[in-house]
């Protein structure tokens, strides 16, 4: 049994895409023209999208922010994502799913990879979603902060 934590994605053209927005891969694995198994170290945050269509428009839009865990750690079940996670961020429909990704691309625009943001920042948003309030911006200023908090509890 291996350490990492795998997600399946998958692509049928206009009906089901299953990606990963972002994380570290550390093993890719293909399946099939239209299946990929990829693997995550411990520890480690990636965000999963999930989105299926019928002849009549988008069904199910859905977005996980997880934490690989470890063996013998407790964790959240996750479809497609063996064992599954600890979980950031979980948030269905287009448009929350949407701005999830619109608060990645800001993050990205500080020029700060998604996968070294604050957990806590992704809770932020995951509970201000929920209630339809507006998260607040990650900025770079919290991001050092992370970065001094994370390196003091090491």
């Amino acid at each position: 049994m291996s350490d990492l934590t795998e997600v399946e994605v998958l692509w049928l053209e206009k009906r089901i895409e299953n990606r990963v927005r972002f994380g570290r891969v550390v093993k890719e694995r293909k399946l099939d023209h239209h299946r990929r198994v990829l693997s995550f170290a411990p520890g480690s945050i990636f965000a999963f999208v999930r989105w299926t269509s019928s002849d009549f428009g988008a069904i199910i839009s859905r977005i996980d922010i997880l934490r690989a865990v470890a063996p013998g750690q407790r964790c959240s079940t996750v479809p497609y994502v063996t064992p599954g996670g600890e979980i950031l961020l979980r948030l269905s429909g287009w448009p929350k799913v949407e701005r999830v990704l619109q608060m990645v691309e800001a993050v990205e625009a500080l020029g700060v990879d998604p996968v070294d943001v604050a957990p806590d920042h992704w809770h932020h948003i995951h509970n201000r979603l929920s209630v339809n309030e507006n998260p607040r911006p990650y900025t770079k200023a919290r991001h050092q902060a992370w970065l001094h908090r994370a390196r003091i509890t090491r």
